[in-house]
């Protein structure tokens, strides 16, 4: 009785903590850190002997992660710093902005590519702008460019395993590698991407092409602002040309600087995307996530010295260091130290057994059941909880008799679930919040959010089916 009590606690207090991220106000490490101190002490209470000293709790923090997430995220800051993928996006829109089909093809295969590197939240914001300044000077209404956009970059985290940090925690839990991830979801990428494409130009282009547009908003003056700090880090000139003034208001008088004005020295450019590739490869040679990142961040620090002020440059990690917000590297071992506690009181065995016993022994069962929940609940909740909730029981899965000896398309089903689950709200993407967002204080109202859900749903249930097919290929014809 006192464990089920334990158990009921741990798993409201996993639950509070997720709900808390819904607040957008409430800074959700405090939270973080009270609930997992009293989750701590009830558990030391009550399982004395589980819990003995300070090493399991360090031990239930997986600490490659966490030197993964540093080092990915110092290197994000260099390359925001230099503006690299800004550059990349001015590029593409000064080449093809005369041709429309051409700009919304490559705008969306280019974005998905840097979303399945960098955040999903920071390519809209570098990237939504720019394609309304484009299709505002090829005179065409950008909503169906910027859907194109938020929902194949909705999918790029099925293309590379540091595209999110749910694919992260997964391949790390079960000691996979980029070149699994590239071999088994490489060409469901490419056919959900390429589908994706085609159906919006089609489906919504198409009905575009020939309508002009301009950017006027009705009754701007009497519109609540949006907060100045999301206003500034959407603006096209923040952007690129780094004003720092904090009244940023959206208008419709032509800007005197442009993206055409905006231009990141071509030797910079080069020698950081050769990085970037260099990156990529040491990824998919090293089994390894945290080694190839701590390379690839010496690497970018060597290429990449810091001005001073008196004109000399030198090599500081930590002015990076510096740029970097730690509070989700913070967030993660909370969190990890909870699902160790789920795993000592029994929660996690609960749940695996409780699955296991609904699929029968039966591959194909426990896929769909295991797509069906994980896409459920990354649906409402957010994503990384519901993975490190999860991850325990399918470690536990893929380790029984019955599967052990195919676990591939357990692996896949739980990776496709949570990626693509979010998708069917657009608040379960950042992305396409923030995509909404910039939508909003640009007057692109085509682009609202009861269309995004319509949208954006009907082609996450469209990626998941495309998964399950592949699903049905992977178990039954090429097991």
């Amino acid at each position: 009785m006192i464990t089920l009590f334990l158990q009921i606690f741990i798993g409201i207090c996993y639950l509070v903590l997720v709900i808390v991220l819904f607040f957008e106000r409430k800074d959700y490490l405090t939270y973080a850190f009270i609930i997992t101190i009293i989750a701590g002490v009830v558990s030391f209470i009550i399982i004395p002997e589980e819990i003995l000293n300070l090493e399991f709790f360090i031990d239930a923090i997986n600490w490659e992660v966490i030197f993964f997430l540093i080092g990915m995220f110092t290197i994000v800051a260099i390359l925001d710093d230099k503006k690299i993928f800004h550059e990349l996006a001015r590029r593409l829109a000064n080449r093809y902005k005369k041709n429309i089909r051409k700009y919304f093809y490559s705008i969306c295969l280019i974005s998905t590519i840097v979303a399945a590197l960098l955040e999903d939240l920071s390519v809209a914001i570098i990237f939504g702008p720019i394609i309304i300044v484009s299709c505002r000077d090829m005179d065409i209404n950008p909503t169906p460019f910027l859907l194109g956009m938020t929902i194949c970059i909705n999918i790029a985290s099925t293309l590379l395993p540091f595209g999110s940090a749910e694919s992260v925690l997964i391949v790390n839990a079960l000691n996979l590698n980029t070149l699994w991830f590239i071999t088994y979801f490489g060409l469901y990428f490419v056919i959900t991407t390429l589908v994706t494409i085609f159906l919006v130009d089609k489906l919504i282009l198409k009905k575009y092409v020939d309508r002009g547009w301009r950017e006027y908003c009705e009754n701007r003056a009497e519109e609540e602002i949006t907060n100045p700090e999301v206003c500034e880090i959407q603006d096209v000139n923040y952007i690129f040309f780094n004003h720092s003034s904090t009244d940023v208001i959206y208008d419709n008088r032509d800007n005197t600087e442009n993206i055409s004005d905006f231009k990141v020295d071509k030797k910079t450019f080069y020698k950081n995307l050769i990085a970037l590739i260099i990156l990529i490869v040491i990824l998919i040679i090293i089994p390894t996530i945290y080694l190839p990142v701590l390379i690839g961040l010496i690497i970018f620090i060597i290429i990449n010295p810091v001005k001073k002020s008196d004109g000399t440059k030198s090599r500081s990690i930590s002015h990076y260091f510096r740029k970097v917000d730690y509070k989700l590297v913070f967030f993660f071992m909370f969190l990890f130290i909870l699902v160790g506690l789920m795993e000592a009181n029994g929660t996690i065995l609960y749940f695996e057994t409780f699955i296991s016993n609904i699929a029968h022994q039966n591959l194909f069962l426990l896929c769909l059941l295991i797509i069906f929940i994980s896409s459920i609940l990354s649906g409402f909740l957010d994503n990384v909880p519901v993975t490190l909730f999860l991850l325990p029981i399918i470690s536990l899965l893929i380790g029984l008799p019955a599967y052990s000896a195919n676990f591939t398309p357990i692996v896949f089903s739980f990776i496709l679930g949570i990626n693509l689950g979010g998708n069917f709200l657009p608040q379960g993407s950042a992305a396409d919040m923030m995509t909404l967002e910039i939508s909003r204080n640009h007057c692109v109202y085509d682009l609202s959010y009861k269309r995004l859900f319509k949208i954006g749903g009907l082609f996450a249930i469209l990626h998941i089916l495309i998964g399950v097919g592949y699903l049905t290929l992977i178990i039954f014809v090429f097991p």
